[in-house]
């Protein structure tokens, strides 16, 4: 199998109405440029300014989720009782954020007794621990909630119930057809749920758990003794979990990015500002977040203890967080090394693969780090464009993790493999998996089969899909600034990518050994450009040339300027 070297340019939408141009243009008063590329995204006129808004007053009543009022009942009557409660999340950022969230919200309303658990990747696995609810009951809990698990937990669930646990489960995942027999499963992606919007990370869940019960105890007087905590304070947490999931950023979830990402920025919490300062973050966007805070909070999950990453998000003393911080760093170096290592073998195997194997990518490998496999899956998926699938082999048994691609629901590919799999988890573009050795052939075979039925050869093909075609002379700082309404960007609200044809690329230069940097000039207009990692391309920024580019305000000693980030280059079609 070889890897893709043909990406189409895609527009995200046909030509805009003139109608709906005109209305975006008159009577919200943007820009030519700005209005395109929201009728580009399908965005209706009228619902453009709740959009540009992203009013925390518009976020839904959290009682429409399913189960909301059974799991707000109890934690009432815990409070009330002094009960002690312990929360259960999971070793990513979303399950490291969400756990913190709900600890820091509880503790607010007067929660006395906290505890909280966190598996232990190697040793434990992902999900509900039975050992885990056990110890919690010996020590006295009454209360587990989960966070961004548990949906499929019912083995486990049937456990808490035996050890007199009352278990409310938290989660985002797709549920089974059956749920775990718990006291409560709120969840937005089950079908009976009136919420409406379903794509919450685990830490949104959460964080509507909180107003939902912040809600319940101010209707019953709980605070007019108390202090009523001001839960806006951890959107900075809810932003961080949602960007790292990579669940959409549309809709609820863009409202509480918004708000979070502002939070971030001011440093506020200690350990946020300590894992800034590790990671060198000047400016704070949803990137920033993405690719420098979260894959610190991540790697200690990966390779030792989440629970290290829920104490930097709790402390107060700057001294400590900045010593938790750094060695969350020294944990991201050494995934690195892990992850560059695996990918090596990875491709190794890729070229080995037999000739029927054409739109699904299943490895196996004795000793490759569970910790690592999702990341270099990832990659995988970047470089072949296929549904893959990595297992980390231990004896006679292994655990996968799991990418796809636009156009395969993993979930349901996976459903369709049950008879091969111990057991499975996740939604559309990522999960995770189990499997004994004996059957991994056999699964292999079998998602190979279901991605031949879901998958196109035209789906194979990446594309790249653009909000339209631009001039040069449309692209400057006072249309950047407006464009910048339309953060944060992300998944599912993606920065504006546009074409500018027939250019020349003039003055190229190569930046250490992977970039490019040039000047763009179309006509009598033109704008600095830099090209990451596209230095080995350096032949096709001949001639005229069109460009896919997503353009930034550039900051320099102070100084502001227009600059395009190229995406992808070809020869002009009007050649």
């Amino acid at each position: 199998m070889e890897p893709v070297s043909e990406r189409l340019w895609v527009p995200r939408s046909a030509t805009p109405d003139a109608a709906d141009f005109f209305s975006y243009r008159q009577d919200l008063g943007l820009s030519s440029l700005v209005a395109q590329i929201l009728i580009s995204r399908g965005m209706a006129a009228d619902d453009a300014p709740k959009f540009l808004a992203a009013r925390l007053a518009d976020l839904p009543d959290p009682f429409l989720l399913p189960d909301m009022s059974l799991a707000v009942d109890r934690l009432q009557q815990a409070l009330a009782g002094e009960e002690r409660i312990e929360v259960h999340g999971d070793y990513d950022v979303d399950g490291i954020t969400g756990t913190a969230v709900l600890l820091e919200g509880f503790r607010a309303m007067g929660a006395p007794n906290l505890a909280f658990h966190i598996p232990l990747r190697l040793r434990d696995g992902y999900g509900l621990s039975a050992e885990a609810l056990r110890t919690a009951a010996e020590l006295g809990t009454r209360v587990v909630v989960s966070v961004d698990c548990g949906v499929s937990a019912h083995k486990e669930a049937l456990i808490a119930r035996e050890c007199g646990l009352d278990l409310i489960i938290t989660d985002h995942h797709q549920p089974p057809e059956s749920l775990p027999t718990a006291l409560a499963v709120v969840n937005p992606q089950r079908q009976e749920s009136k919420f409406p919007f379903r794509d919450l990370a685990g830490v949104g869940v959460a964080f509507f758990l909180l107003v939902a019960l912040r809600k319940r105890l101010r209707d019953c007087g709980w605070f007019e003794e108390r202090t009523e905590p001001d839960l806006r304070r951890l959107l900075d947490l809810v932003a961080l979990g949602t960007i790292a999931d990579l669940v959409p950023l549309q809709g609820v979830n863009r409202i509480l990015t918004r708000g979070g990402l502002a939070l971030i920025e001011s440093g506020q919490r200690v350990g946020i500002k300590a894992l800034k300062q590790v990671a060198a973050v000047k400016a704070v966007t949803c990137g920033v977040v993405g690719y420098q805070l979260a894959p610190r909070l991540n790697a200690v999950g990966r390779m030792e203890d989440a629970g290290r990453g829920v104490d930097l998000l709790l402390e107060q003393d700057m001294v400590r967080a900045l010593t938790t911080a750094r060695h969350l760093d020294q944990c991201n170096l050494e995934r690195r090394e892990l992850e560059a290592q695996t990918l090596r073998q990875a491709e190794a195997a890729v070229a080995e693969l037999p000739a029927e194997h054409t739109h699904a990518i299943i490895l196996a490998e004795e000793g490759w780090h569970p910790g690592v496999i999702g990341i270099v899956a990832s990659r995988l998926v970047d470089h072949y464009y296929r549904p893959t699938v990595l297992v980390a082999m231990d004896g006679d048994s292994g655990k996968g993790s799991c990418r796809s691609i636009r156009g395969f629901h993993l979930y349901l590919g996976l459903q369709a493999c049950t008879e091969q799999l111990s057991s499975f988890g996740g939604h559309e573009m990522a999960a995770g998996l189990s499997l004994s050795v004996d059957r991994l052939d056999a699964f292999a075979a079998a998602l190979e089969a279901e991605a031949r039925l879901q998958l196109s050869v035209d789906d194979l093909t990446p594309k790249l899909r653009h909000d339209g075609v631009v001039l040069l002379e449309d692209i400057d700082l006072a249309t950047l600034r407006e464009l910048e309404q339309l953060a944060p960007f992300g998944m599912g609200n993606p920065e504006p990518l546009l074409v500018v044809e027939s250019v020349r690329a003039m003055q190229v230069q190569t930046l250490g050994d992977k970039h490019l940097r040039f000047t763009a000039c179309q006509g009598a207009f033109s704008h600095p450009a830099i090209a990451f990692g596209m230095a080995e391309r350096r032949d096709e920024f001949q001639g005229e040339i069109d460009l896919l580019v997503s353009p930034q305000i550039n900051l320099y000693k102070n100084r502001e300027s227009v600059q395009l980030r190229i995406k992808d280059v070809k020869l002009s079609s009007r050649k």
